[in-house]
């Protein structure tokens, strides 16, 4: 039995051959109960909208790309991809994921081959910035760039990122103000072959500390570990190896905090007691260990994004092209008054 086509669902479902159009390719235009109707007769006959044909009547392809430096199993960006994943779907887009475009290999082959196949509508950027170049390859085929925390808002047509340098300033300003006076950094190395927002943390670090030396004795370092798997051992043999353990450690992500809490209690410093700890980006697993953290939330910045992509897509204006929002101190259990008992 052949598949049935457009039409067939269309008399079936009792609407018209636009509806059925409309229900796969822009369901905001359709009523909900008339799309459940048009998807289930669609299922029931076995029928799947072209979308070759659909691109070539409205030159969209109605599929976005999402570029990420890492994988997606990391918790940051799979916050992210659900975000835009619950608003373009519904929008009939499709998301073709790229992993790991952090080294320069990758990221050629990507924007060298992007105009040539002019496959997607839109291009969202997670976690680090774009290139002159890279941004010229996009512009010349009309497709939008959307950052999600990216380090700068240049060369992209509209993003939504969280202030990184802000949100660690308040982490170390907190720590000082609780009496801490030997603090240290934890971070990974940054790539050398892009610019992450996530950098962007350390300067944070460092502003609060030097603001913080000019009114007491303090005493701060940074520790940064090569980035990769071994992260969390390298930074715990480094913490291990000072002359001094320090009385307050502010470590660049959750990722990192929540791991040192359970191993350095193994090794005898147990927080708040002997030190204090605080993460950044309230990930799974914080409020389990009691973290105390900066919260942000990608998901939701994912959702932002994935709305200013859909305005640019169909040519509107968008009200606020370029949004930054801060961390929240979330206060839990790894931090005290510190007295230097």
């Amino acid at each position: 039995m052949d598949k049935a086509g457009i039409r067939e669902v269309a008399e079936a479902a009792g609407v018209s051959i636009s509806t059925v159009s409309r229900a796969f390719t822009r369901p905001e235009l359709v009523s909900e109960k008339t799309r459940n109707k048009v998807l289930e007769t669609a299922d029931r006959l076995d029928f799947n909208i072209s979308r070759s044909a659909t691109a070539l009547k409205s030159g969209q392809t109605y599929r976005v790309a999402l570029l990420m430096n890492e994988d997606i199993a990391s918790w940051f960006n799979t916050q992210v991809f659900a975000g835009i994943e619950s608003v373009m779907h519904d929008a009939g887009y499709d998301i073709s994921l790229y992993q790991h475009i952090d080294t320069a290999q990758a990221r050629r082959e990507f924007f060298s081959t992007l105009p040539v196949r002019r496959n997607v509508d839109a291009v969202f950027v997670a976690s680090f910035a774009v290139d002159q170049q890279e941004i010229e390859q996009l512009k010349r085929i009309h497709v939008p760039i959307l950052g999600v925390n990216t380090p700068t808002i240049e060369g992209f047509d509209a993003s939504i990122s969280i202030d990184d340098e802000d949100g660690m300033f308040t982490a170390a300003q907190h720590l000082i103000n609780l009496g801490h006076r030997h603090i240290v950094y934890t971070c990974s190395a940054p790539v050398e072959t892009m610019h992450s927002s996530i950098d962007a943390r350390g300067r944070g670090f460092i502003r609060a500390c030097e603001i913080g030396a000019q009114n007491h004795d303090l005493q701060w370092e940074v520790l940064t570990v090569p980035r990769g798997t071994e992260f969390v051992e390298s930074t715990l043999s480094a913490l291990l190896a000072l002359d001094d353990f320090p009385d307050a450690i502010c470590c660049q992500m959750d990722m990192m905090a929540i791991p040192l809490v359970l191993r350095l209690g193994r090794y005898g410093h147990h927080t708040p007691q002997d030190y204090s700890i605080i993460g950044f980006d309230d990930a799974p697993y914080a409020d389990t260990v009691g973290l105390t953290t900066m919260r942000q939330n990608p998901r939701e910045m994912g959702r932002a994004i994935a709305r200013k992509g859909l305005s640019l897509i169909k040519g509107e204006p968008v009200e606020q092209p370029h949004e930054l929002v801060k961390a929240h101190l979330v206060l839990r259990d790894t931090d005290r008054l510190y007295t230097g008992e």
